[in-house]
């Protein structure tokens, strides 16, 4: 269930990016269609980047660790831009999905993509019960 909800919230995530014209970030259905198809494909492009943030992600952020430290963390900004960027290379390939024209423009669009992610969790997030 909490993949399902972090899919649907990185698809909003991505489609208010996709909005802002200066980031040069965009989306393209899997067929030209109405609403539906982009809808399914931001879904599905959403999955490709959580899957994709998961495994390599991960593995970015094991073998990096000595240089989060160095830059007190400033290097996940490279690191997510890098990510939606290979997202967007993978779905690229099938002819539909996520199109980032520039590597610089990604790490802005990933720090959006962060926000929104952020904003979103903790209006989601569960509410610990208080024991009395």
């Amino acid at each position: 269930m909490r993949f399902i909800v972090r899919v649907i919230v990185n698809a909003f995530a991505i489609w208010v990016v996709t909005l802002i014209p200066a980031l040069q970030v965009t989306v393209t259905p899997f067929s030209p269609g109405g609403d539906l198809q982009l809808v399914l494909t931001l879904l599905a492009v959403s999955a490709i980047f959580a899957i994709i943030n998961t495994i390599v992600g991960t593995v970015i952020k094991i073998v990096a660790f000595p240089i989060y430290i160095l830059t007190l963390g400033l290097i996940s900004l490279v690191v997510n831009g890098f990510l939606l960027w290979l997202t967007g290379v993978v779905t690229q390939s099938w002819n539909w999905g996520l199109d980032v024209g520039d590597f610089w423009w990604g790490v802005v669009a990933a720090l959006l993509i962060s926000l929104i992610n952020w904003v979103f969790g903790i209006i989601l997030r569960p509410q610990e019960k208080k024991s009395r």
